[in-house]
């Protein structure tokens, strides 16, 4: 049986100001030295589980930042869990995730009445697939979930991307 490799780190959360696409994101930076303990000679982004502080993260991914570190971004759920904001100190306990990301069962469902915007999301990439589906999966009530999986179909069908739609419908 393969033993788990983990990784602590006690950093502070930081934001970027102004760097294209994740300009205003809160991540954590990951040293390169403990990225490839996690996953050694990997380059690309990988799944990782573990907590933050004492609140319980999977299916996240690292993203490589281009010269060896990579980052682990930290969404609003995240940081209403851990009750932080940037700056603030936070231990990180990480481990490769290997477990799949299943689709929005409803989402799917849905997409299987409408040919073309189903072929258009199958035409994307495994992790723009995801995009839909966990803005699906985020949604705490039925009623936002159905707005959401409606919102997504009229983009598919429209040949949109994730950050298409919401800028389409920010706008409104």
């Amino acid at each position: 049986m393969k033993k788990e490799v983990s990784v602590i780190l006690k950093t502070r959360l930081q934001k970027f100001d102004r760097h294209g696409e994740k300009t205003g994101w809160t991540y954590i930076e990951i040293p390169a030295d403990l990225t490839q303990q996690l996953l050694p000679g990997n380059k690309k982004m990988f799944r990782v589980k573990g907590r933050i502080d004492e609140h319980k993260i999977a299916g996240v991914f690292l993203l490589p930042m281009g010269d060896g570190s990579f980052i682990l971004p930290v969404n609003a759920a995240m940081r209403k869990g851990i009750h932080k904001k940037e700056g603030a100190m936070v231990e990180v306990v990480l481990q490769p995730d290997a477990k799949k990301y299943e689709l929005n069962r409803e989402l799917m469902e849905c997409l299987q009445e409408e040919e073309e915007a189903l072929a258009y999301f199958r035409s994307l990439v495994p992790s723009h697939q995801n995009y839909f589906s966990k803005w699906v999966d985020a949604a705490k009530t039925d009623a936002t979930k159905a707005q959401r999986i409606a919102r997504t179909i009229y983009a598919l069908q429209h040949k949109w991307d994730y950050g298409r739609m919401m800028w389409f419908y920010k706008k409104r």
